[in-house]
């Protein structure tokens, strides 16, 4: 039987159509026993429709999280939208020259520098696919790869239900290379039971298995209920007889190495401290 100990993809009250507090959720994993827990609000035009720093300072000050809440490793992340066919995430092409009282920076950076650049890890995802409306297979697939090729990113999100069609062999393979997770997907899974999506997500698990390559098992959770509940994913990947050793979260430690390995988290004192 599969185990599962760490959930990496959730999302709290600052997401606007989710609905607990950070606390919450906490709590929610403590309950069920879970060792590590990711928050990755959205980082997204959904959240705000301006481009202005207050608007996502959330983000900014996550340094005051403790590590070690009620018995569960913390991580600090966001969920950012891929915006175009070229890879870009969301704020990258938004520069910001001020800070959150006003004062100028000696140098602006983008949006995205400022959200980003002291989060232990991104996950990025599809979420308005407009951009790709009509795309071709090599198009979404060039798309991935260069997100894949981001520093900062370490999960793809929910590239099942993205719509946008993609090679999964060769993104999948990319990832492994560049030591990246392929999400699989709670949320996906339930909401489109049966559907192609799910199809899809299945054979991309599939794949996964075959090619031996890192996922990411997550809810995608908007409400501190639904906290590390992953039936459907798991019934899928039993189903499947997927490998343990390949599910990056099914332990804080397992995770923890996941992350070192990718190059992305910039909290280099917190990972000698944890791996």
């Amino acid at each position: 039987m599969l185990q599962i100990l760490g959930d990496m993809h959730t999302h709290t009250l600052y997401s606007r159509h989710a609905y607990s507090t950070l606390q919450e959720n906490v709590t929610a994993a403590s309950e069920r026993g879970l060792e590590i827990l990711g928050s990755t609000d959205h980082f997204s035009p959904m959240i705000h429709a301006g481009h202005d720093l207050r608007d996502f300072q959330f983000f900014v000050n996550q340094g005051i999280w403790p590590r070690t809440w009620m018995g569960v490793t913390l991580l600090r992340g966001c969920e950012a939208d891929i915006v175009s066919l070229a890879g870009e995430l969301y704020g990258e092409d938004i520069l910001i020259s001020e800070n959150i009282v006003g004062n100028p920076y000696r140098e602006a950076r983008s949006l995205f520098d400022h959200i980003t650049s002291d989060l232990d890890y991104v996950i990025a995802s599809v979420h308005n696919r407009a951009f790709s409306e009509g795309a071709s297979v090599a198009e979404g697939t060039e798309m991935y790869l260069k997100v894949l090729d981001h520093p900062r990113v370490l999960v793809l999100g929910h590239t099942g239900r993205s719509g946008v069609a993609y090679d999964i062999d060769t993104v999948l393979a990319y990832a492994k290379e560049k030591h990246k997770l392929i999400e699989i997907n709670e949320h996906s899974l339930k909401m489109n039971g049966g559907s192609e999506p799910y199809a899809t997500c299945r054979k991309i698990a599939e794949r996964c298995a075959e090619l031996s390559v890192g996922i990411c098992v997550n809810t995608d959770a908007h409400i501190s209920t639904r906290i590390g509940e992953m039936p459907a994913a798991l019934d899928m990947l039993e189903e499947i007889d997927f490998p343990q050793e390949l599910i990056a979260n099914r332990g804080k430690q397992a995770f923890l190495e996941a992350l070192a390995a990718s190059g992305v988290c910039p909290d280099k004192k917190f990972l000698a401290t944890h791996v």
